[in-house]
């Protein structure tokens, strides 16, 4: 069953404006209540989406017995 786009739009947007505030030296940023709750929405949708992936993987991958072996290095991406 596939599964509808996510709109990252907020998230996206609130990227670009912590960029911008860092290119520009800014020690804040603000967001009004509607970008946030937009935000947090958003961030909600991507989580439970990731969640349920990440539970049918599990289930299809335990259904044929295989071990899967997952890694967290902590990662230096930032």
């Amino acid at each position: 069953m596939p599964t509808e786009p996510i709109n990252t739009t907020p998230i996206q947007a609130f990227i670009q404006q912590v960029k911008s505030a860092d290119s520009s030296n800014q020690k804040e940023i603000r967001l009004d209540i509607a970008s946030a709750k937009n935000l947090a929405f958003t961030l909600g949708i991507v989580m439970s989406r990731l969640n349920g992936d990440l539970e049918k993987l599990f289930v299809d991958k335990s259904k044929n017995n295989e071990t899967i072996e997952l890694k967290f290095d902590g990662g230096n991406n930032w």
